[in-house]
């Protein structure tokens, strides 16, 4: 029985941790690794019960960036299928990359190694990157010929700045985890030996407000460099309206007038 590329567990406080599982390939993406990693993502995201998502990898290293023999593969294709061939390739990695950036719960990177090309795409997929003193990142792509293709060229200078987000993907070199916290890479470093406890423990604190109210918020929050005020304001007027309507807000007021009737 094969070991599954992709662990996923769900613990008793509603936090899902997805592992990245080919530790003796530093985790980089094969074909067969994103399949499972795009059904454990909808799974995550279709189960209302789990509350967020930490995202980690087995062994020394986050995420090594695509698997160096699928490139092999590509590149022996036929040459009259080398385009279409990479288009379906980059439509499944844009849609993995959606649905880790469009989760409608909290999604915190757990880096414990390092995060390359699109292993670090990934990281600033999420939500936020907590990472260890051994965690490092680099933007290696323009090195191997291609350009970031897993939302780095949308989620890096949102991070750092364009000018910034230029150096680190022109150059490709690596940042080391206090240089990423330094550039607003990694928003906490801690120990390699806590990393994951206190990642999980960073979610439950993320999940503990109203999941409608969560969802909702990180949708019009993820679009709001591109809309305009009064798209906004739009939205969150609809939002707002939902929310209205949801079981969390009438538990919220119901409990806050019960405990401000027995201070009267």
């Amino acid at each position: 029985m094969s070991t599954p590329l992709i662990d996923l567990k769900v613990d008793d406080q509603a936090i899902a941790t997805i592992t990245f599982n080919r530790p003796d390939k530093r985790n980089a993406m094969s074909d067969d690794m994103r399949t499972e990693f795009i059904a454990a993502l909808e799974h995550v995201a279709a189960t209302q019960a789990i509350k967020a998502l930490v995202l980690t990898g087995a062994g020394k290293g986050f995420c090594a960036g695509g698997d160096i023999s699928g490139m092999h593969q590509r590149m022996n294709a036929p040459a009259g299928e080398v385009g279409f061939n990479g288009w379906h390739r980059q439509q499944r990695v844009h849609h993995t990359q959606a649905l880790l950036h469009t989760m409608p719960k909290p999604v915190i990177a757990a880096v414990n190694g390092a995060a390359s090309g699109l292993g670090a795409d990934t990281a600033m997929a999420c939500d936020f990157v907590i990472a260890s003193e051994w965690a490092s990142f680099a933007w290696s792509y323009v090195l191997r010929g291609i350009v970031p293709d897993g939302g780095g060229m949308y989620f890096l200078p949102r991070r750092v700045g364009l000018a910034r987000a230029k150096e680190l993907i022109f150059t490709g070199r690596p940042v080391k985890v206090d240089e990423a916290v330094a550039l607003g890479i990694v928003d906490r470093k801690t120990s390699a030996d806590t990393l994951l406890a206190d990642a999980q423990a960073w979610a439950v604190e993320l999940s503990r407000a109203s999941s409608t109210a969560l969802a909702l918020t990180k949708t019009i929050l993820n679009q709001s460099f591109e809309l305009s005020s009064h798209d906004v304001f739009a939205q969150g007027s609809q939002a707002q309206g939902i929310c209205y309507t949801s079981s969390e807000h009438r538990a919220a007021v119901e409990a806050f007038l019960a405990k401000s009737a027995t201070k009267e």
